[in-house]
């Protein structure tokens, strides 16, 4: 097995935007409150980060900024894909050049490359850099599956060292496991699905829910890993509600809400994306509530 980037749950981040652009008072804030409550790794300018309505400058600035705010307290994994293979390959190679410890790429979204496609993307974004890539399958979002066998070729790479699944396909997932579990790490890119995929032998999770629970999030990683099987079926069963009312609207326009109603952000989120209607606005707050976190 190639070194392992994380294990446990790292945090999808918010960016935290304005009319203005990227407020770094409370990007900083985040961070900080995040790695003190225990999360095991950060990654930025992802989905969640709104990183597809980030220009270039704001993108590549969002990345020195976190590497540099996190400053080696845990692993800061960017997000550098693209469905621009040109693009995704530069904004790697400074990613690595700023001190991130890994790259998330996602796979090409819109152009629903073949599978031949996405296999010679990928390996040439890895060939450009320095530092792991950790790919980033979510079909719902992108268009196009990367296949457990394609994932499995992709698996010889020796900068490809993980998988974010977010097929939500259980048996593609476990399908996976069987072919890359010894090669690739595997981590939930669904927080309703943790416990099942660290049940595959996954590492953890890239999630959402921890914008707003990282402690939570990180320790049903950790009581699944040292045996605690139950406790750790238990928070994923218990924390179901909330979970899917942060993705009763696509993501990250709830989770926007609710680290705005937390107050490390406003609740700013850029077109095409529009802040969240207000009767699930309210039903995700009632939650909130219930968890103690407003």
């Amino acid at each position: 097995m190639k070194n392992t980037v994380f294990t446990g749950a790292a945090t999808a981040i918010v960016t935290p935007l304005t009319e203005d652009g990227i407020d770094y008072e409370q990007f900083g804030r985040l961070i900080d409150w995040q790695i003190e409550c225990g999360i095991d790794a950060i990654v930025t300018v992802g989905t969640t980060g709104e990183g597809s309505t980030l220009s270039d400058e704001e993108h590549r600035e969002a990345i020195r900024f976190t590497v540099e705010r996190v400053a080696g307290r845990v692993p800061v994994i960017a997000g550098t894909g693209s469905n621009d293979t040109a693009y995704a390959i530069e904004l790697t190679k400074y990613a690595c050049e700023v001190g991130a410890d890994a790259m998330l790429l996602v796979t090409p979204y819109y152009n629903k490359a073949t599978q031949r496609g996405l296999i010679e993307s990928f390996r040439l974004i890895a060939d450009a850099s320095t530092k792991p890539c950790i790919l980033y399958n979510v079909p719902s979002r992108t268009g196009c599956n990367l296949t457990p066998e394609s994932a499995s070729q992709l698996a010889d790479h020796p900068n490809i060292v993980g998988i974010k699944e977010a097929s939500g396909n259980i048996s593609q997932i476990a399908e996976l496991a069987r072919l890359v579990g010894d090669r690739m790490d595997i981590y939930s890119g669904n927080d309703d699905q943790i416990v099942p995929i660290l049940s595959l032998g996954g590492k953890g999770v890239i999630s959402v829910l921890s914008n707003i629970m990282p402690g939570q999030t990180s320790d049903m990683c950790k009581k699944y890993m040292s045996g605690d099987t139950a406790g750790a079926l238990k928070l994923q069963l218990e924390l179901l509600p909330l979970i899917d009312a942060l993705f009763c609207e696509v993501n990250p326009i709830p989770v926007k809400a609710a680290v705005s109603a937390m107050g490390y952000c406003e609740n700013y989120v850029r077109l095409p994306l529009t802040t969240m209607e207000p009767e699930k606005e309210k039903k995700l707050l009632a939650l909130m509530k219930e968890q103690g976190l407003i």
